[in-house]
């Protein structure tokens, strides 16, 4: 998963394809205007008309098409580029061999626009060179102004498509901006509630049951550990906000909890740098899922840890030989208020745009986490 397909990047190609919609409606028009207007130059009208037609379904036909995200794909790019060309192609046949200006004119260009949007850079460079290509073959004299339409057509195209790249990086820089000052504002009011609450709650224990003895002196001992633990997450949450831009190799941290004859880790053998706070969740998730091993499959029970680091996401899978989750379990859990694995697993890996997908039967259970190379969502 990408970028790219993030939410804040889709939205923003979205927004695009509806600004081209509207200038598929202005082109057509101008098309079909200079078209009549050029009636008499035409050797075959009918053909003209038929080709003026083709224009006004099409437009009509894309403007439908591409308002939804799920219809965007090269197929539908490659009628778009190919109609465009193919109407290119036709004008020798309808207007003549001495033609000036082609049957599509200025129309062509919501095919390159849509190219530039979909595949940025690029798309907007093929579809220029390709609708560039073919005008100029078809003249036989080339002309200045010939030359200049068929340059801004492969300038534009890259131009445009590095632009609509540049805007959907920057809607998904901004929306990890925004959610990382939530997910900091958030921790440290969690740390306020706990220092006020709890903290004082279990310090109070503490010393009760050292007062009281027995029983109770053990209780409060627990009291202080958890008191203990609690203050360094704290301060472990405390130094994530302020360091927020470090990095850590994943493959060391991983390496740390491999135990012999329990947990085995496989991962590459180069270092996989992530900003700290993926690999402090990372790590979590993956604690996690060995503690359902350790707790449902059993103490000693093997589980493997596969990690698989590519250009824009790292692979995490924990798998066990256990009897798996009965199926519904993990949705019962849930609805009872029981929400480890949500929290834990899921609820981590999706607050870093990744996913968490587990895959269980008799044979054994594997979550497979997946996460972008950076903080940003995945598709």
């Amino acid at each position: 998963m990408s970028s790219w397909s993030a939410p804040a990047a889709v939205a923003v190609q979205d927004r695009l394809f509806r600004a081209l919609a509207v200038l598929r409606g202005i082109v057509l028009v101008n098309a079909v205007a200079l078209d009549l207007y050029r009636a008499g130059n035409f050797n075959h009208p009918r053909a003209a008309a038929a080709c003026v037609a083709a224009m006004v379904l099409w437009t009509g036909f894309a403007t439908w098409a591409y308002a939804d995200p799920r219809r965007r794909t090269f197929l539908l790019l490659a009628a778009d580029l190919g109609l465009a060309l193919t109407l290119l192609l036709l004008t020798p046949v309808v207007k003549g061999a001495d033609f000036h200006a082609t049957v599509p004119g200025f129309w062509v260009m919501a095919a390159l626009l849509a190219w530039a949007i979909r595949y940025r850079w690029v798309g907007g460079l093929v579809a220029g060179l390709l609708l560039a290509g073919v005008d100029l073959s078809l003249r036989h004299q080339v002309r200045q102004s010939d030359y200049g339409n068929a340059f801004l057509l492969v300038i534009g195209g890259p131009i445009v498509g590095y632009m609509c790249a540049s805007l959907q990086q920057m809607a998904t820089d901004r929306e990890i901006a925004e959610r990382s000052a939530a997910m900091a504002a958030e921790r440290a009011r969690l740390a306020r509630v706990v220092h006020d609450g709890v903290l004082q709650v279990l310090a109070l224990v503490q010393r009760r049951g050292r007062e009281l003895g027995g029983e109770a002196a053990e209780l409060g001992r627990l009291a202080g550990e958890q008191e203990r633990e609690l203050r360094a997450l704290i301060r472990a949450q405390d130094a994530v906000t302020t360091r927020a831009a470090d990095t850590v190799d994943l493959v060391t941290e991983l390496g740390k909890l491999e135990r012999s004859g329990s947990v085995t880790v496989s991962a590459p053998a180069d270092a996989v740098e992530l900003p700290a706070t993926t690999v402090r969740e990372l790590l979590a998730a993956t604690r996690a899922c060995l503690d359902n091993v350790r707790i449902h499959v059993g103490e000693a029970a093997p589980a493997w840890v596969l990690l698989q680091a590519f250009p824009d996401r790292v692979e995490l899978s924990v798998r066990d030989d256990g009897p798996g989750i009965p199926a519904g379990r993990l949705v019962e859990a849930e609805t009872q208020g029981r929400l480890g694995v949500v929290q834990s697993i899921r609820g981590r890996i999706a607050d870093l745009g990744g996913t968490a997908e587990l895959v269980t039967g008799p044979h054994g259970s594997e979550w497979e986490l997946v996460v972008p190379r950076s903080e940003g969502p995945l598709s």
